[in-house]
């Protein structure tokens, strides 16, 4: 398990270089939509300023998370980095997808001839490798966790939106880039602007289905996900494994932020067993489940008397 500084790092890289990828390419894509005429790469274009966006908004989620705890939340604010997430997810479904549908839409009905294809594939070339960047630091994250199974598994099994929300935006932005490609290229071989309208209907529709996606995962984390089935399980070994406890209850765990997970223990001590060798084993199995998993960092042991 990373420790919480480098898996932060690790994220922050993951955001920034989105930014840097979308803010470039987003003004190139305005332009050459103006030339080309194209209604997919406007589509494009107004993506690019939203993900760019939206990546300002995850900075400024995980700015306020790290805010010490206080009375009004004294379990601090690692989840809003959840919140910011959620309304990341809902601008991409409405500003998004909503938009690339109305331009697809009124594409269709009052179609415009294309013009300048040559301009349109090179912005496209361009974007491409601006939105592959991102994508592979995201990827080269997800790869450093300690996780099991195929790329789906990971993504949402993380708990970290600066994470998986760049993925699919940025899995979504090369997805809605080829969409555009072929809408273009549809559209001069057969000499109708009716492909590159339908390509823009086709980007909207990946845009919501990938708002979607992140919705449903953002709810589970607001509403108190429990950690990963593994570290659940790490730890009720250690405690089954303490000297004088003779049961363990499952361990209730909930992420109160990508690094910080709240644990609630309880567990049947031996009979006979004296009340300093309880507080000794509470202080032994605390020190132990942190080594393992420094990211449980609030520990909430419940003694209960052994009944035989």
């Amino acid at each position: 398990m990373g420790s919480p500084l480098v898996a932060s790092s690790s994220s922050k890289l993951v955001v920034f270089s989105a930014i840097a990828g979308n803010s470039a390419i987003a003004i190139t894509k305005f332009v050459v939509a103006g030339i080309s005429g194209s209604s997919a790469i406007l589509a494009e274009a107004i993506h690019s300023v939203l993900d760019t966006f939206n990546q300002v908004l995850l900075l400024h989620g995980q700015r306020r998370s790290r805010h010490p705890p206080d009375d009004l939340f004294p379990f601090g604010y690692g989840r809003e980095i959840y919140f910011w997430s959620l309304i990341v997810a809902v601008l991409l479904f409405g500003a998004g997808g909503g938009m690339a549908l109305y331009e697809g839409v009124t594409s269709l009905l009052h179609p415009r001839p294309l013009q300048s294809a040559f301009w349109a594939y090179l912005v496209l070339g361009i974007a491409a490798i601006f939105e592959a960047v991102p994508l592979g630091v995201a990827w080269r994250t997800l790869n450093k966790r300690r996780t099991i199974g195929n790329v789906w598994r990971r993504l949402h099994e993380s708990k970290d939106p600066s994470v998986f929300v760049v993925f699919f935006e940025d899995f979504a932005a090369l997805l809605g880039l080829l969409v555009a490609f072929l809408g273009i290229y549809l559209g001069h071989r057969f000499e109708s602007p009716y492909y590159d309208g339908a390509g823009s209907i086709i980007i909207g529709a990946i845009l919501c289905a990938v708002a979607l996606e992140l919705v449903y995962e953002s709810r589970g984390l607001l509403i108190g996900e429990s950690a990963d089935p593994a570290v659940t399980q790490t730890i009720r070994s250690i405690a089954a494994r303490d000297p004088a406890v003779a049961a363990v209850r499952t361990p209730l765990t909930m992420h109160l932020g990508p690094e910080e997970i709240l644990l609630n223990l309880e567990v049947e001590f031996r009979t006979g067993s004296s009340a300093a060798d309880q507080t000794s084993a509470v202080v032994r199995m605390e020190e132990a489940i942190r080594h393992a998993h420094p990211t449980v960092k609030r520990i909430f042991i419940e003694a209960r008397p052994r009944h035989e």
